[in-house]
């Protein structure tokens, strides 16, 4: 028997289209769930470093989110911005899953920006 994930339950894995992004909030938190080309889920601030605009109504190529808004891109692993005009990261939270559930822990940030800076 496997321990429970650490985190929040935020949406079942069927709940996301690849190359596609769920926005969501955990305590007020908005964060992005975000499944790449290749399938993968990340969780990722949801808010651009540049503007205060939703990453999650972008787009997804790769392992990367672009912000509608000005063109800045994210890598999805890191947090890093990949393009301009963002020079800040976002954070990227720990994601687990459990058979078809996705849990994201918020406390556990394992790349980019601390959620302090939001």
């Amino acid at each position: 028997m496997s321990d429970k994930p650490q985190g929040e339950l935020v949406c079942n894995a069927n709940e996301i289209q690849v190359k596609q992004a769920l926005r969501i909030l955990i305590d007020d938190y908005p964060v992005a769930i975000v499944k790449d080309s290749m399938g993968g889920i990340h969780a990722i601030g949801d808010t651009c470093s540049h503007a205060d605009i939703s990453l999650s109504e972008g787009e997804v190529e790769g392992c990367a989110i672009e912000c509608w808004g000005h063109g800045s891109q994210f890598d999805l692993r890191t947090g890093q911005p990949l393009q301009l005009p963002a020079y800040d990261p976002v954070p990227v939270f720990a994601v687990s899953l459990d058979g078809d559930d996705v849990y994201v822990d918020v406390t556990n940030v394992v790349n980019g920006a601390s959620v302090q800076n939001y």
